[in-house]
């Protein structure tokens, strides 16, 4: 099974070194990295040409966003299972994709995601948020749940019958994606307990009220074009939601230091089809 993973990148010669060598260090061996760069003027294509004979494929010019940039990752792919690795993000452990691949071999399903923190910019082993998955239930997107949308694998099948990333969406892209893939289209999903990815801290819906309250709009139109019940509701707890996560990591970083390593639990839940 191989699996695709799509890193899109704008002037990102900060961090995307790290991301590329957290895709290297992966002990699975099948995996196809396509990056998408989107006319870089610093120095990413220089880090993108030095590890050149690690990366499946590149492309190098304008686009229209990050989202556009992903589609025209989607349709470069040629593995069974796609996932997207953000350019300053990392992937957590070595293990991570051969536990994804397992899981999609072992399983009848469709996608599954696990879970996510942000951390220090700096030093990666510090976290600031934990993004703790749940057993997977459809009826949670009533309350303006998703999953962590860096930590969602797919297969490459569904893009040709449920469609790409609808960029207009801007920064709600990402949920409008999933809502329409596992609550309008049913898509079975597991989630497993495992650090998928370490992101660096920031976002650009989060920046400032001001983008809080446009992405919570943007939030609801997708719910109300995907037909989450209640989508004013929705999009309103959606955020909400999110508050624990931050006393989770807060409880975390007092005991713990903020150190946290990826592992896996044993329990595992599975939608129906």
């Amino acid at each position: 099974m191989k699996v695709s993973l799509i890193t899109v990148t704008l002037n990102s010669s900060k961090y995307l070194e790290d991301c590329i060598r957290s895709v290297i260090n992966q002990q699975y061996p099948d995996i196809e990295h396509i990056i998408i760069d989107g006319g870089s003027t610093d120095g990413t294509l220089s880090i993108i040409k030095n590890y050149e004979h690690h990366i499946s494929t590149w492309l190098s010019e304008k686009d229209n966003g990050m989202y556009h940039a992903i589609n025209k990752g989607m349709k470069m792919a040629t593995g069974d299972i796609i996932g997207i690795l953000n350019s300053d993000d990392l992937l957590a452990s070595p293990d991570v994709i051969a536990d994804i691949a397992h899981c999609f071999n072992n399983n009848d399903i469709d996608s599954i995601y696990g879970d996510l923190v942000y951390v220090d910019p700096v030093d990666t082993s510090i976290v600031h948020r934990f993004w703790k998955g749940q057993h997977y239930k459809r009826s949670r997107f009533h309350f303006g749940w998703m999953p962590a949308h860096p930590t969602f694998y797919f297969k490459k099948e569904l893009v040709e019958k449920f469609g790409v990333y609808e960029n207009h969406y801007h920064t709600a892209a990402d949920y409008e994606f999933m809502a329409r893939y596992l609550f309008l289209n049913n898509v079975s999903a597991m989630y497993i307990p495992k650090l998928i990815v370490r992101m660096r801290n920031g976002g650009a819906s989060n920046g400032s009220l001001y983008r809080r309250i446009r992405a919570n709009r943007r939030d609801y139109l997708a719910m109300k074009k995907n037909k989450v019940p209640m989508p004013l509701m929705a999009s309103i707890l959606k955020p909400v939601r999110k508050l624990p996560q931050y006393y989770k990591s807060y409880m975390h970083n007092f005991f713990e230091r903020g150190k946290l390593e990826g592992s896996i639990l044993p329990t595992i839940s599975i939608t129906s089809k």
